[in-house]
């Protein structure tokens, strides 16, 4: 199902990003080629526990000259013209790194930089006119990227600085207001007197991590096995007429089959009676985990069924006994019906309770026809342990009714969103230029529902979005993307997605807007024109929610209808056709209703 021509184009860009971003200088090998070499070797040489319990002082007792080298000098390079002082304003949270600064001749001063409550502290040397090469931020990873300055050893001495590697670092006066980093936008408001005068070398605070060996090998809670797991529901075509579905199990299975029906001709017959169909096959990898590193994904899409009708379903690997317990699920309406759907915010931590929170939910309104997520469905996108304990919670809901996932920036974690696609079935039919499956559109019943990915340029996608308003009859419009156009949390506004998606929004008249992100219930009056309006009549609802146990506070905002903190939610969405009403609640984990909107047309 997966190995199409987009997944193996997207699988050729990765690679290709893959060797621009570890190109390297010099005779030496790069820093990504000897953190693999160092995790390759630690895996064969140690036992499991004593990868568990590793340190970042054992990991550089066992560093070859070479590969110490490496990490020492090879992180980042540049020229200057004259000799210089360098100083080096490194994560005052990370004691001891880099750990290479005493065996490169670099000196405390003692001289702090504070700012947006992070802390620096100096550390310098002389270098003479040529190549300067340092090291990786740090062994163990996380915490700031260290801050370059430079500066003449010749008083009034200008400074060149030139040949950059990385090449997306750059140059610029030390002074207050500065960005330090070329990906981020925070600036340092005050500089101390003792860096007046210095040229700063903005580095990548991406590249904290490009050294980081401790504590990536993981363990899965949940490893795959020759029955098959995770099974779930999603759609790569039409809801009326398709059903996709997707599952795991060990590489032991070398095929998959779809065994289905119509629950009314299936009573009675075993599965490998049913009319049956072969799933597409593919590995997934994750070569950092430990006890489980590659399983088998399984795909298949079922065609030309029929509307509103209620299909019986097993997976297997063909055999008499290699079946799953059967499960149901109910193709879309051919036209105008009543139906309910369930949207939550951010799941992303505490799983096992955010599980408690599903099952309520379904175990309340089983007649809820799909489950719409808006993204960081799991804290850590690349590692594919925390996407076991995502689906093991969810395991007895998303074999049931379809999931219909947004990207979050957490799926992104490395980049690209590799385990989200493999593991998600998804409509290929978002804008060009944009990977496929990341933007989608689908119909269900009378209303229409456009998933965003509010991590790519949102400027990439307003044609699609407008080109699918406009063409749309739907009686309801559903906007679904993880960065909210009116934020929750203090000190976050996305700007740019406000001011491109929601006059488009406004034009068409989208109905409500489903967002993640904040991590603090919200629900916005009606806007139009980025003012409110007088009712949904007229305007958007913009929604926030959080289905996981992560919370931030919440400022108050002038369009702030309703908003709470602390408190992980569902919501139930109830589409009625007489009327033409929306009836929208919102549940806690026990049940209780904490909002409520009624929509009428």
């Amino acid at each position: 199902m997966k190995q199409t021509p987009f997944r193996w184009l997207g699988i050729v860009c990765a690679l290709v990003l893959g060797q621009m971003a570890v190109a390297h200088v010099g005779h030496l090998p790069s820093v990504h080629d000897v953190v693999a070499g160092v995790l390759d070797r630690i895996r064969r040489e140690l036992p499991d526990e004593a990868i568990r319990g590793l340190t970042a002082s054992q990991v550089e007792a066992r560093l070859s000259s070479e590969e110490r080298e490496v990490l020492s000098s090879r992180h980042l390079v540049f020229r200057v013209d004259v000799p210089v002082n360098l100083t080096l304003l490194c994560d005052a949270n990370l004691a001891g790194d880099p750990f290479w600064l005493g065996a490169r001749g670099f000196k405390s001063t003692g001289v702090t930089l504070e700012s947006q409550g992070s802390k620096f502290l100096a550390w310098e040397r002389d270098f003479e006119a040529g190549e300067i090469g340092l090291g990786v931020n740090s062994l163990r990873g996380g915490g700031l990227h260290y801050l370059v300055l430079v500066r003449a050893l010749e008083t009034g001495r200008r400074v060149v600085v030139d040949q950059l590697y990385p090449g997306q670092m750059r140059v610029e006066e030390m002074r207050a207001g500065v960005k330090p980093y070329v990906d981020r936008d925070e600036t340092l408001a005050v500089i101390p007197a003792a860096f007046e005068g210095c040229t700063l070398i903005r580095t990548e605070y991406g590249r904290r991590n490009d050294g980081r060996v401790v504590g990536l090998y993981r363990w899965t809670e949940h490893p795959s096995s020759e029955r098959p797991d995770q099974l779930v529901l999603t759609w790569s075509g039409d809801p009326k007429t398709t059903q996709t579905v997707q599952w795991r199990t060990s590489l032991g299975v070398k095929r998959g089959w779809v065994a289905y029906g119509r629950k009314s001709e299936t009573t009675g017959e075993p599965p490998w009676k049913w009319k049956r169909l072969k799933a597409g096959s593919w590995e997934l990898e994750d070569r950092l985990l430990i006890n489980d590193p590659v399983v088998r994904r399984h795909a298949v899409e079922l065609v030309d069924l029929e509307p509103g009708t209620t299909y019986v379903y097993c997976v297997g690997d063909g055999s008499r006994r290699g079946w799953t317990e059967p499960a149901e699920f109910t193709t879309a309406p051919s036209g105008a019906e009543p139906f309910s759907f369930i949207y939550m915010g951010d799941a992303q931590n505490g799983l096992d309770r955010w599980g408690t929170l599903v099952r309520n939910a379904f175990r309340e309104r089983p007649d809820a026809a799909f489950y719409l997520m808006a993204g960081d469905l799991v804290n850590r996108g690349n590692e594919r342990d925390d996407w076991d304990e995502f689906f093991h919670n969810a395991s007895a809901i998303y074999r049931r009714r379809p999931l219909v996932p947004v990207l979050g920036n957490h799926e992104c974690q490395g980049g690209r969103p590799r385990l989200y696609l493999e593991q998600f079935t998804l409509r290929p039919n978002g804008p060009e230029g944009i990977e496929p499956e990341r933007v989608y559109a689908l119909e269900y019943g009378n209303a229409i529902f456009l998933i965003l990915d509010s991590n790519v340029d949102p400027a990439a996608q307003t044609a699609w979005l407008e080109s699918q308003l406009a063409a749309t009859q739907a009686k309801w419009k559903f906007v679904a993307y993880h960065h909210p156009a009116y934020s929750s949390a203090p000190q976050r506004d996305n700007v740019k997605l406000r001011e491109l998606w929601t006059p488009i929004f406004d034009k068409y008249h989208v109905d409500l807007a489903l967002q993640g992100h904040d991590h603090a219930y919200l629900r916005t009056y009606p806007m139009k024109g980025q003012q409110r309006a007088e009712s949904p009549k007229e305007g958007t609802v913009y929604i926030v929610s959080v289905s996981g146990t992560k919370m931030y506070s919440q400022d108050p905002r002038d369009y702030t209808e309703f908003g709470m903190t602390n408190v992980s939610t569902y919501q139930v969405l109830d589409i009625q056709i007489s009327g033409d009403r929306l009836v929208y609640r919102a549940y806690d984990l026990d049940g209780a209703l904490r909002d409520e909107l009624i929509i009428e047309k």
